[in-house]
């Protein structure tokens, strides 16, 4: 069998901040095979800025932001990087960065055109939803379409109405060694936010943004500090609501038992800290905290909507609550601080479910796997001549086991 050269791949994303999906796309950037692959990321400066050192020394760095999908400057200076770096698979992250990447893509001539869905967007209103027709015209021009979960999948078929068999599940996964159960927490780690040792912490990790429901968190707080006096809540992330969740604490009168600390990088020092960890969500695709959470052989609290109850399995892995509703948000907390072997229980049972289903290697595996199947159509489309791998990409794909 023949080595193939490195196939030259562009990661793409249109994101300026740093949350879930960004973790996925720096976990393909250090997981994907440099003897198959020969790795571009495409992304905004703020964005890399937030990578920073994270990011690995072996790749192409390439700043660019395209706001809009009306800016023509930097359509076309994407095509310029797509056409001079003869790139061969070009992989958007999000249908924002899909809905210019994909069609310039085409128009390229890019051989193998990708998508990755992170989660149903409910931001999207009036003519711009509009049944999805857009999503169904930038379709045309991408080859497989990768959803995060069952749901997410369900999604893209039956509300988007996009071909079945463009639409491949990878479930996201994490680097489980990051995540251990016996990690300890940094001593003082909570007296230096003004907390106890002894105080019981609830932890939410996530971006301050309507999607991740830390109003109806706030919401149900005062009935669990009324049963726990002692309990305190961590909230990790940052992003355009944090003044306005700041005066929600304020004005009810949350101000000892709150704290948010922004972003951090060390998320698995503040998992060790916690006794419970909240994702009170309104929408997701696979929550990467819920993972991170249950490596940690934490408990959960979350809410059951898109995947998320395909990782925080009721009474299995953790607690599920309807979206949205603060009362029985509160009574799942107070349950799970009242019954510590349940904690226990759920803990080690999400660790094992994790260890199964979400590891990185998986997700890494499981994608180049569709990378040399799509790559194998496009060669064998070619012609034998024009073939630079084995017309077996299974072959090929079996040393990366």
């Amino acid at each position: 069998m023949m080595t193939p050269r490195p196939i030259p791949l562009l990661l793409f994303s249109n994101s300026d901040v740093r949350g879930g999906v960004e973790e996925h796309i720096l976990s393909l950037l250090r997981g994907l095979d440099r003897s198959l692959f020969r790795l571009h990321l495409v992304a905004s400066p703020e964005l890399l800025r937030m990578f920073g050192s994270d990011l690995p020394d072996d790749i192409v760095i390439l700043p660019l932001s395209l706001g809009s999908p009306w800016n023509v400057s930097a359509a076309f200076q994407l095509a310029r990087i797509l056409r001079q770096r003869k790139i061969g698979i070009l992989h958007s992250h999000t249908f924002n960065a899909s809905l210019l990447g994909s069609p310039i893509g085409w128009l390229c001539r890019v051989p193998v055109i990708i998508e990755t869905h992170h989660g149903r967007e409910a931001w999207r209103k009036g003519w711009f939803k509009g049944r999805f027709f857009v999503d169904r015209v930038v379709g045309r021009f991408i080859n497989y379409f990768i959803s995060v979960s069952e749901a997410d999948a369900h999604y893209l078929v039956k509300e988007k109405g996009l071909a079945a068999r463009k639409v491949a599940v990878i479930r996201n996964g994490i680097d489980l060694t990051r995540f251990e159960p016996g990690h300890l927490a940094p001593s003082g780690i909570k007296r230096s936010i003004g907390f106890d040792d002894r105080d019981p912490l609830l932890l939410v990790v996530g971006r301050l943004e309507p999607q991740k429901g830390h109003h109806v968190l706030l919401d149900a707080l005062p009935a669990v500090c009324r049963e726990f006096h002692r309990a305190r809540l961590v909230c990790v992330g940052d992003g355009a609501l944090r003044s306005e969740l700041e005066s929600k604490v304020h004005s009810l009168g949350l101000q000892e038992s709150v704290r948010f600390v922004g972003y951090q990088s060390n998320i698995p020092d503040w998992l060790a800290a916690a006794d419970i960890t909240l994702l009170p969500s309104l929408y997701e695709g696979l929550p990467l905290t819920a993972v991170e959470s249950l490596a940690a052989g934490k408990p959960m609290v979350a809410t059951a909507v898109d995947g998320t109850p395909e990782v925080v399995i009721d009474e299995r892995t953790g607690l599920v609550v309807p979206p949205g509703n603060a009362s029985l948000l509160a009574d799942a907390i107070c349950r799970l601080l009242r019954e510590p072997e349940l904690r226990r229980r759920l803990g080690a049972a999400g660790r094992k479910w994790v260890e199964e289903h979400f590891s990185a290697e998986r997700q890494i595996f499981e994608t180049q796997e569709l990378y040399l199947r799509a790559w194998g159509k496009v060669e064998k489309a070619r012609g034998p001549l024009a073939q630079v791998q084995s017309s077996e990409p299974g072959e090929l794909s079996h040393r990366l086991q």
